[in-house]
């Protein structure tokens, strides 16, 4: 890899963490008559900046193309919403949220966080730039405006009164490709004793896990504790408490506030885990120079499970039309020749085909109906969700698999 200025403090960073070849766009679903057209992909890179560890994504694809049109709703994931419920009755009782507080949640995606706070009498408005997702909060009763966040949006908010208590922005800092101006949003629209709550997936859970088919498109960043608190100290917010957590194969949840405020005491979880970063070595360049040798074995084992269950004569589904699947199934070059189909509960991706590996996307009770011998969950986070809910596929003698972080057939 050339060298390219760092997207946060522009030092040169020449240094690759991973590269998967060129694929496309990870939630771009396809209709049947886009199947014979060709079909746009990009470079799926990231590497590292010498100076201040943010790892990032090298190629660049405006975020427009991406969200302007959405196919995820968050909804579509019980855990998930049970994960955002929990989280609204911590804040209100942490931080005295009632109902002359204002909560903002950016990429507030389908209202599947902010309803609880609806509920529960606390004043709230949602940001979210795909106009069908936003749409989709109103229609339940969260205010939501289309459109993307940044100093402007932020400047516009505080103008019309809608300073915020707290600002939650769920994985989403990984998606903007101008990380300064989405930061300094956070830092503009906060009232001078309030919270920001962000929640990412951990870049230490992602390379002890292997979960390189967590690097798409979408995610210009990867990102670390140690990173994060340098890009919210260049914008006057200071972290004062994280939170381990088991969503997304291993994230954590930081709170900050404004360099200034003294509102807030510092919890344990930081300390914490500033230790883990350190002993893993995330100030060192060999930590992550080391991370491309583990992905082949993942595409080796996939590989040679398809290859033996085709020969045993064994049909195989997958499960969960899922951006990690795209990126796994384009690596490792699967299609539709080795994967009958996918299903996935989400209307809206149901009827299309996966991007690239063209299986055709259908309604989960399709496993019912053609009785696969396996089936492969491509969201292994949610595998425990996915097993429970799926549970009358061993009825049949059928077995759920994983890939990520080695392929793994479930008894």
């Amino acid at each position: 890899m050339s060298a390219r200025p760092c997207r946060f403090c522009g030092a040169q960073a020449e240094q690759s963490f991973v590269d998967l070849g060129s694929t496309p766009l990870a939630n771009s679903y396809l209709t049947e008559a886009q199947l014979s057209k060709p079909e746009p992909s990009y470079p799926l890179r990231a590497f590292v900046c010498p100076q201040c560890w943010l790892v990032q994504a090298d190629s660049f694809v405006p975020p427009e193309d991406i969200f302007s049109h959405y196919a995820y709703f968050s909804s579509f994931s019980d855990g998930w919403v049970e994960h955002a419920r929990r989280f609204t009755v911590m804040a209100r009782e942490r931080f005295g949220l009632d109902d002359t507080s204002q909560v903002i949640e950016v990429a507030s995606n389908d209202g599947y966080l902010l309803k609880h706070f609806v509920a529960a009498g606390v004043p709230v408005l949602g940001i979210e730039p795909a106009a069908n997702v936003a749409e989709a909060a109103r229609a339940i009763g969260v205010p939501t405006e289309a459109r993307f966040f940044g100093r402007e949006t932020a400047q516009n908010l505080v103008a019309r009164g809608l300073s915020a208590d707290l600002v939650i922005g769920n994985n989403v800092l990984a998606h903007v490709p101008d990380i300064n101006d989405f930061v300094g949003g956070f830092a503009a629209v906060l009232k001078p004793d309030g919270v920001v709550s962000v929640e990412f997936p951990h870049l230490l859970r992602l390379i002890e896990g292997v979960q390189f088919d967590t690097v798409y498109h979408e995610h210009f960043y990867y990102l670390s504790l140690l990173a994060v608190e340098t890009v919210f100290g260049a914008h006057g917010l200071k972290v004062f408490d994280v939170e381990e957590l088991p969503t997304h194969g291993g994230s954590l949840r930081i709170l900050a506030c404004r360099t200034a405020s003294q509102a807030h005491a510092t919890g344990p979880g930081l300390a914490k885990v500033r230790a883990d970063e350190k002993a893993a070595g995330f100030d060192r360049p060999e930590t992550y120079a080391a991370f491309q040798s583990k992905v082949a074995p993942v595409r080796e084992g996939l590989l040679a499970f398809l290859d033996t269950a085709a020969r045993e004569g064994k049909t195989v589904a997958a499960y969960g039309a899922a951006a990690k699947g795209n990126t796994l199934l384009n690596f490792c070059g699967v299609g539709a020749d080795r994967i009958d189909y996918v299903v996935d509960r989400n209307p809206a991706k149901q009827g299309h085909f996966l991007p690239g590996s063209h299986l055709p996307i259908r309604p989960p009770e399709t496993i019912a109906e053609t009785r696969p011998d396996y089936v492969l969950i491509l969201p292994w986070n949610i595998r425990e969700e996915v097993m429970a809910s799926m549970a009358e596929v061993r009825s049949w003698g059928g077995r759920f698999v994983v890939a990520v972080p080695e392929l793994t057939v479930y008894p």
